[in-house]
């Protein structure tokens, strides 16, 4: 009985039937239907389609081999009819070696798996009145036209059972389940059905036959073509609508349909366009604040007094600066930082403070909001109890289960791929593994810092600098930014090589894990790419901001890497222009590489398939077949959008104080994205298989603690890259009495009294420069703003008070910026709920009508089985004590 069951009511696996019992899938020729997406006899709808290469004209294995794998498609197939499936085979009309094998999954077969799968389906229209917004007039501007894609009907939903069949709203049994759940329902089945068994493991499942090219492909069916609507009237030519009011560019600034994009792709394609428009929305705020802030710092920077003292040739070209480096470099004159410095004021100014502030509460809005937006779609989409209702163990996970153990909570025995002992031993491994990984990234950050310590000595002999030049080039084109921009680009390529190495390697990773759930695997797998995806984008900007130029001595004891190698210093103004250059680079380099990559390799890929049909093209093609043309979504989906998109954040956020532009930048290039992902899936991607998704997944907590460590980074970046704490020191402070000699607090001199001085007979002989001194001056000054006593101070070179006064209000700026913004935050998260009222209305309302719908059903049903039996008992005993004829 139990083996019955398990083949008829769950059937996880198919048996494995003799030859002569195999069944064959229907052959049939194509009906010259372009467009239809049903079986020949126009009844039964095609919910998948697998392909294969008919093995008897295969050329590029051997004869037994081919005849294996003839073997174990048969049996699939034959598991697949057992399973309740109806299969329809045709040859392909522009490549005869080709098969289309139809799928279609009959009434019972779908009532069946939708109660396995515990899948909700609607009860009843939802009754709840809805408030219309107060800026629902102005959305309407945006929308998609109602009378092009109408609004979906809403409804109350529960877990479908086929006994409460009548409980349901069922119109019409062809589209109670709509095709995103037949096709999800099938993918179910074609990942369990078993095709071979080798010393009694079971080999089973698409993936796997894929994977070992029995199979070709296996999609859902695209409902039409995206240039015209179908000329089949059975077909709504959804994917059409889709392309022309959302994936075309005309559509750039209309809100998404997302409903209509859920209907179609599946809630996990929908939460992920959901998420993408509200955080290019929510960016719209933080980029006019942010031009805002870059507009007041150029109407400023001429008012800019330090900036003007750089580039003043009595102040600025009196200033004789130290060499950078030992030996090959030369004494420069500061005016040569004139136009950096003009740049720098843009950044560094009051604004970017204000801005920094403002990202730090603005992260938080978002993610709170997000939280609420998130809540309505779970309500909507019928997600809220997903994962504890609907979600299925993977199958390579089931196909492991050997081990028995004893479940805590049932007290029964159950199976599990490992013991605790073979848990722990892949823990440790995948743990070791990964940080392997990083500490070979750091390594390449390591050997890009050497890079740049050695490449500056170049640049330095090269691009000389003598204080006599007057060549124009040299304001653009210093070492410093010769080195900058190359250690930049050639940090971008090791990024993206890395990328593409340790994806692999992360993959490879998870799959030892062996994950129980789908959900499992992707938030593993997801956790271990975005940490080595922080480490690589990140680290080259986290050593510039809070690293380069903070250690490095004085010039007189410089401080060396490796014992070799002089530590880098920033430019006068500080290294905030150079964490921009790299910020740029990274961010602008980023949006190019995942373009090409998302949009034209796909696109070349699929017009060189046409262009190999071409000759053929004459021929009527079915909508299967162009869909196989099509480019395979790729086994980890939207994974990598979402990574691209996460990456991005945390540039907007980590380090926006010292670019303010990076929301606006930001914001362009999601309205592209938006449009460039929805035209990809539409028109170069094959249907993707429909998918579940109660939320964005480890996405989420990632969020949530960039948002937390982007109020250190700024603050820090603020306190420690920027120069803005040290001119407020010297402006409160240090301009006037007792430290300075001006009568009232100004900029003046600040400059001058910054820089430190160094005696030039004071270099060792290991760094003194081959370059001759011209001049009458004995004395130059340090590059980098360290504030030591002068030479002949009794603590000559060693720090003044102006140092530890503006340590102290650094750390002092730190403390107060992050309590503030912390207290702020907490303030917002406490105040705005995760979950609206309304929608809270609404899953009290459903888990009612539910309640009250069902039992009331099975109650019925009981009294009325109660009645029956109460009849025959009576009518039984009637017969008993009735006297008998005499």
């Amino acid at each position: 009985l139990v083996l019955e069951l398990n083949q008829v009511i769950i059937p996880t696996y198919g048996t494995v039937p003799d030859q002569q019992n195999l069944h064959t899938p229907e052959w049939v020729d194509f009906d010259d239907k372009p467009d239809s997406l049903f079986f020949k006899d126009g009844q039964r709808r095609i919910d998948f389609v697998l392909v294969y290469e008919d093995e008897g004209k295969k050329l590029t294995h051997k004869r037994s081999d081919r005849k294996k794998q003839k073997r174990k498609r048969q049996v699939y197939e034959s598991n697949l009819i057992n399973n309740g499936l109806q299969l329809e085979a045709t040859r392909s009309v522009l490549d005869e070696k080709l098969i289309f094998v139809k799928v279609h999954a009959p009434w019972e077969v779908l009532c069946m798996y939708a109660e396995v799968m515990h899948i909700k389906l609607p009860l009843q229209h939802n009754d709840l009145k809805s408030r219309d917004s107060a800026f629902n007039w102005f959305s309407r501007l945006f929308r998609v036209d109602e009378n092009i894609i109408k609004p979906e009907q809403e409804f109350f939903t529960a877990p479908f059972q086929k006994e409460h069949l009548s409980s349901f709203y069922i119109q019409d049994k062809d589209t109670f389940f709509n095709p995103a759940t037949r096709s999800r329902i099938v993918h179910f089945i074609l990942s369990r059905v078993e095709y071979a068994t080798k010393n009694n493991v079971k080999k089973f499942g698409i993936n796997k036959l894929l994977e070992t090219g029995i199979y070709k492909a296996a999609f859902p069916l695209h409902d039409s073509s995206f240039r015209h609507l179908s000329m089949d009237p059975n077909c709504p030519s959804e994917r059409y609508l889709l392309y022309r009011e959302w994936a075309h560019p005309k559509n750039i600034f209309k809100l998404q349909p997302l409903d209509f994009i859920r209907k179609y792709y599946g809630e996990k394609i929908g939460i992920y366009f959901a998420w993408l428009g509200f955080y290019t929305n929510m960016l719209t705020v933080a980029a006019v604040v942010g031009v805002g802030c870059f507009l007041y710092g150029c109407l400023t920077k001429d008012n800019c007094t330090w900036s003007q003292e750089v580039c003043d040739p009595n102040i600025g070209g009196n200033i004789i600066m130290c060499p950078q480096c030992d030996k090959v470099c030369t004494y420069w004159n500061l005016t040569i930082t004139c136009e950096s410095s003009k740049k720098l004021c843009i950044f560094d100014s009051f604004g970017t403070l204000v801005f920094a502030v403002f990202m730090g509460i603005w992260v938080t809005f978002f993610l709170e909001f997000w939280k609420r937006r998130q809540a309505e779609l779970e309500y909507e989409w019928d997600t809220v109890e997903y994962l504890e209702q609907e979600e299925q163990v993977r199958p390579e996970y089931e196909a492991r289960c050997t081990h028995v153990v004893m479940n805590e909570i049932t007290q029964q025995e159950q199976y599990v791929p490992y013991t605790a002992c073979g848990k722990c031993i892949r823990m440790t491994f995948c743990t070791s593994a990964i940080f392997f990984w990083i500490l070979l990234i750091i390594a390449s950050v390591v050997g890009i810092i050497v890079y740049r310590l050695s490449v500056f000595l170049v640049f330095s002999a090269k691009l000389s600098q003598h204080i006599s030049g007057t060549e124009a080039i040299r304001k653009y084109l210093t070492p410093q930014t010769a080195t900058s921009v190359t250690a930049s680009l050639i940090s971008f390529v090791v990024i993206m090589i890395l990328n593409i190495i340790y994806e692999k390697v992360a993959i490879v990773i998870t799959d030892f894990e062996l994950p129980r759930t789908q959900t499992d695997y992707e938030n593993s797998l997801t956790t271990k790419m975005f940490l080595f995806q922080f480490v690589n984008y990140y680290s080259s900007c986290f050593y510039i901001a809070f690293f380069k130029g903070k250690f490095v001595g004085h010039p007189g004891s410089p401080v060396y890497w490796l014992g070799k190698y002089r530590n880098e210093e920033c430019d006068p103004g500080g290294c905030l222009l150079e964490l921009t250059t790299q910020l740029a680079i990274i961010v602008g380099g980023k949006a190019i590489w995942n373009n090409i990559q998302e949009v034209l390799l796909p696109l070349v890929k699929n017009l060189i398939g046409r262009y190999s049909t071409a000759a053929r093209s004459e021929k009527v093609v079915p909508r299967w077949e162009h869909d196989y043309h099509l480019q395979p979504i790729g086994k980890l989906g939207l994974f990598y959008e979402y990574l691209e998109m996460v990456i991005q954040f945390g540039f907007v956020t980590l380090f926006v104080a010292s670019f303010p532009l990076a929301p606006l930048l930001a914001l362009i290039n999601n309205m592209l994205e938006i449009r460039l992902d929805a035209w990809k899936l539409t028109t170069q991607f094959r249907r993707m298989v429909p998918q579940k998704a109660q939320d964005i997944g480890a996405w989420q907590p990632i969020l949530q603690g960039i948002a937390i460590l982007a109020v250190v980074t700024n603050a820090m970046i603020i306190a420690f890259t920027s120069d803005m704490i040290p001119r407020l020191v010297y402006y409160w402070s240090f301009s006037v009495p007792p430290y300075g000699s001006h009568s009232s607090h100004t900029m003046k001199g600040y400059i001058n009294s910054t820089l430190s001085v160094f005696n030039i007979s004071d270099f060792k002989n290991a760094s003194k420069p081959f370059s001759p001194w011209f001049g009458n001056q004995t004395t130059c000054r340090q590059v980098y703003r360290d504030l030591r006593y002068p030479p002949g101070h009794q603590h000559q070179y060693e720090h003044n008070i102006y140092y530890w006064h503006v340590i102290a209000a650094k750390l002092a700026f730190i403390i107060v910026m992050e309590h503030v913004i912390y207290f702020v935050k907490f303030i917002i998260s406490y105040i705005i709920p995760d979950v609206s009222q309304k929608t809270k209305s609404k899953v009290k309302r459903e888990k009612y009508l539910t309640q009250k719908l069902l039992h009331e059903n099975n109650l019925k049903g009981v009294t009325k089985n109660m009645g029956k039996i109460a009849d025959k008992i009576i009518k039984g005993a009637d017969s008993t004590f009735r006297p008998k004829d005499e």
